[in-house]
């Protein structure tokens, strides 16, 4: 069994990161597990700005900050794995991964880091009423359709979740042609950055409805419209609902940890955030 000072699960820019980091810090023997086909992570996707101040004191879009931590990879001889999933982590740390050229292989690790990200909270956590049609996608799913795909999800949108991927969407989905005719936010305020909702929304005329929500979706083959509702106490009003044909619904309603293999690992889980419990 071939072995490691250090796994790292997850080669976005926390893996890196931490890649970097450990082998600055004198550790030679790191390997980097990365699913996708390429390193860096949700940021190959990110293709707007506002990235890099803290770290390199100027502003990248997504791309060029990942491309940053990769030539440091590369420059230190840090190895990776690309098209690799790991299927579980041991107690006593034994990586059990697959890819197409290894075949399923075991890594016995020193240590592991764990760098997995989140994934978007789907509609089915979310208990929106109608069908299951076409046309209903997370915001990061249709960030990357149209971002790296090249792919447009659809022409008229309405955006449910006014996190920042949602409010970034808004404007990509705009830029491209399409007509965003609304998003609504279930709070009584954005999760998004100040910055995003005027450069995202105000900026393109793009209504955002506080303390609204959807509550029915019509349309079998494809979305046809959304109806949203105002709400109070948790509760839609009666008489406040809208419609809004539309052929496009983007969720942008959180994040969830990927915690199926800190779960294996025996690794303790917070009820407060749903990811693993820190120091």
């Amino acid at each position: 069994m071939t072995t490691y000072d250090i796994v790292i699960v997850g080669g976005g820019p926390a893996g890196l990161a931490a890649a970097v980091s450990a082998k600055k810090s004198g550790i030679d023997s790191i390997l980097i597990l990365e699913r996708d086909n390429e390193l860096g992570g949700i940021l190959n996707q990110c293709i707007h700005n506002g990235f890099g101040l803290h770290t390199f004191k100027e502003e990248l879009t997504g791309p060029e900050y990942a491309s940053r931590f990769i030539d440091q990879v590369l420059d230190l001889g840090i190895e990776y794995k690309l098209h690799t999933m790991v299927m579980d982590i041991s107690h006593d740390k034994v990586v059990t991964a697959m890819n197409r050229t290894d075949g399923m292989f075991q890594i016995q690790a020193g240590a592991v880091i764990l760098a997995m990200g989140c994934r978007e909270r789907p509609r089915g956590a979310l208990n929106i009423p109608g069908y299951r049609p076409a046309g209903i996608y997370s915001a990061g799913t249709a960030q990357r359709l149209v971002n790296i795909e090249g792919y447009m999800p659809g022409r008229e949108v309405v955006i449910l979740g006014s996190g920042d991927i949602g409010l970034i969407m808004a404007r990509r989905m705009t830029l491209e042609g399409a007509k965003v005719k609304v998003v609504a936010e279930l709070m009584p305020y954005s999760g998004g950055l100040k910055r995003n909702i005027v450069q995202c929304l105000d900026d393109f005329g793009i209504p955002l409805k506080l303390s609204h929500t959807v509550v029915d979706i019509e349309g079998k083959e494809r979305v046809k419209a959304v109806t949203i509702a105002k709400v109070e106490n948790g509760k839609p009003v009666p008489g406040t609902e809208v419609r809004y044909e539309c052929d496009t619904l983007l969720l942008s309603c959180g994040l969830i940890p990927e915690n199926e293999l800190s779960r294996s690992a025996g690794v303790e889980m917070s009820p407060i955030t749903s990811g693993p419990i820190v120091n």
